[in-house]
């Protein structure tokens, strides 16, 4: 028997099943497929907006995705790097063929970890309790607690026009069964929808009109661990192309030979990565939209045409794609597609990814509506890790809205559920000033070690960082500027205002026009550039900071007033309607998460919050 099943080895499987084996749980990842493991079935990229931050989450919790991505990117770019730190991310270009792979060496090498192949088909449950799987083969398999990562696989059909054909990702076996069973078991299945573009073959494009998308000429990694693998010079370059009045016109002639515009899907699609008929439908105003071409591996030849993705007929993908600059004799070596899947409803999920249903039963990823390897890896992790404390009676690790991009991702779903595929984006997080990318080591590393995720080297690493940022402050703090001929030559050769009074130099560093590449010459500074750039963000955004930290405190005090899990919504009078039905449905475990729940109300939580006192508070 094992402690753990996991299903599935996509992003959220291989994070599930990494963190249980060096948790110490008897693991076993069951897949269909080993040469699947990690796939990239759509863009091969790693991170993104809001998505890079969560990369670095899982990092610092203990995760691999970011050490992977590190070792096998071949572009990488800081976006919004113009902008306030707040949407700063990091986006790489992962090589399709060596991700999987090194993902595969991780997972070889993780103690107390077996890989199986196999497609499981349903659950073994007693007493509304899982205790292990039944393959397609009629094999059982026990286990203690089971992690469902099916990805797009349940009841996946792939669509091209008019075409419907039952298949996962690359016309892969698809899971026929499982879905159906869940149902019978009691939990709620929905259908969603995504899709991916048409690839390119490279020496078909004519890359001279479009325009270089090169990677950036700083070094960079999504790990905490890790030195750069890479050179800066050697990274491949993507292009920059745009839709054209072409384009749109082929697309508004054929629309109703499309999958989604024909009515041949009946799942939702994502809103934030929508086909390219959708977008010309959705935005008509706009003239042209734009698109990037970049390589899926060093080992072959075929390019992403990012932002394209359609269902239409084979013959209308060639008129659309021979109609971009650039892309007019295009050979098309694999026609883009839709696929639609089921999943389950996450609002029946608690907060450690635990169904409500069925005990000791967690999931993970597009299983639970999301979109996206980040998203699916960061669930993946959460749900291991909690699978482990379930097992050993210990409290879940449960990540607040404050603390990480992941805490904001389990809450949306667990609390707003979800009718399409849902995707992480700077907006959602409230907090966002300090969930930012520079300091997720600094706000989850600890956490990390306290549920034994990280080790004590990992963790003399960060205390040692935290050390050097507050020796720096105080430096700073403790040195004043020296008006003097030297300093002002300083200030006069980089075009700046010479000061008139003198101040500490850590006020100095609040003004816009400072930074510390400056201040290194008004004194030495010889720390790491990543200690140096913490501190310049943190000093100069002082007092947004705290202002977050207040906001963040007063939902902390929210959140610690916890609903009674046996409380009878049907008992308090003059709730609303609609309040009482959603309360019913979610079971928020706290007042704070009530606040957050579609359709209940202030006038609602005041009426809650008065009888949780009378009834409880005695």
């Amino acid at each position: 028997m094992y402690d753990l099943i996991v299903v599935g080895g996509g992003h959220a499987g291989c994070e599930a099943a990494h963190i249980a084996g060096v948790l110490g749980l008897k693991t076993a990842l069951v897949t269909a497929n080993k040469k699947n493991i990690a796939d990239m079935p759509c863009n091969p990229s790693i991170g993104g907006t809001a998505k890079g931050i969560i990369v670095r989450e899982i990092d610092a919790l203990g995760g691999i995705m970011g050490k992977v991505a590190d070792r096998t990117h071949f572009q990488i770019k800081m976006l919004n790097n113009g902008k306030g730190p707040a949407v700063r991310s990091l986006r790489a270009q992962a090589d399709k063929v060596t991700y999987p792979k090194v993902m595969l060496e991780h997972l070889y090498n993780t103690p107390n970890l077996e890989i199986i192949e196999g497609m499981v088909e349903d659950l073994i449950v007693n007493n509304n309790k899982v205790e292990g799987v039944i393959l397609n083969s009629g094999k059982k398999i026990s286990s203690k607690a089971v992690i469902l990562t099916t990805g797009t696989y349940l009841k996946a059909n792939i669509l091209i026009g008019s075409e419907n054909t039952p298949g996962g990702p690359h016309g892969e076996e698809r899971s026929n069964n499982l879905s159906d069973n869940l149902k019978k078991l009691g939990l709620d299945v929905q259908r969603l929808k995504t899709g991916t573009p048409p690839r390119i073959k490279k020496d078909s494009i004519d890359f001279s009109k479009m325009e270089e998308e090169c990677g950036d000429n700083e070094y960079y990694t999504f790990s905490f661990d890790n030195p750069p693998f890479y050179k800066i010079n050697e990274q491949q370059k993507c292009y920059l192309l745009y839709t054209n009045a072409k384009t749109h016109e082929i697309i508004n002639n054929n629309l109703e030979k499309s999958a989604m515009y024909g009515g041949y899907v009946t799942g939702i699609g994502p809103r934030y990565c929508p086909s390219i008929e959708d977008k010309i439908v959705r935005f008509k105003d706009k003239e042209r939209h734009q698109l990037f071409l970049e390589p899926e591996s060093i080992y072959y030849d075929e390019w992403y045409l990012q932002g394209f993705s359609t269902s239409m007929p084979r013959d209308i993908q060639e008129q659309m794609v021979h109609s971009l600059s650039g892309l007019e004799n295009a050979i098309i070596t694999k026609y883009a597609y839709a696929i639609e899947y089921d999943a389950l409803n996450p609002l029946e999920m608690k907060p450690s990814l635990e169904n409500k249903i069925i005990e000791n039963l967690f999931t993970a990823g597009q299983i639970n509506g999301t979109s996206g390897y980040e998203e699916a890896a960061a669930q993946g992790l959460i749900a291991g890790i909690n699978a482990h404390h379930k097992l050993k009676d210990l409290e879940p690790l449960i990540l607040h809205r404050d603390e990480a991009y992941i805490g904001v991702l389990i809450d949306d779903l667990v609390t707003k559920g979800t009718k399409e595929p849902y995707r992480m984006l700077t907006s959602r997080a409230e907090f966002r000033l300090i969930l930012r990318h520079d300091n997720a080591d600094l706000r989850l590393r600890e956490i990390g070690y306290n549920h034994h995720t990280i080790d004590e080297e990992r963790y003399r690493l960060l205390k040692e960082k935290e050390a050097q940022i507050n020796e720096v402050k105080n430096i700073l703090r403790n040195n004043n500027l020296k008006l003097n001929e030297e300093t002002k030559e300083i200030f006069t050769k980089k075009g700046l205002e010479i000061p008139t009074y003198s101040t500490s130099l850590y006020m100095l560093l609040k003004r816009p026009e400072m930074n510390m590449e400056t201040l290194k010459e008004l004194i030495p500074l010889d720390y790491k550039k990543e200690i140096l750039e913490e501190v310049e963000i943190e000093v100069k955004y002082e007092g947004y900071i705290a202002k977050v930290y207040k906001e963040a405190e007063k939902m902390k005090k929210l959140e610690e007033k916890q609903i009674p899990k046996d409380i009878d919504y049907d008992d308090i009078l003059n709730l609303a309607s609609e309040a009482r039905q959603k309360l019913k449905s979610i079971r928020p475990i706290s007042i704070g998460q009530a606040t957050r729940i579609s359709g209940v109300n202030p006038s609602d939580i005041a009426i809650l919050t008065v009888y949780l006192k009378k009834k409880y508070d005695k």
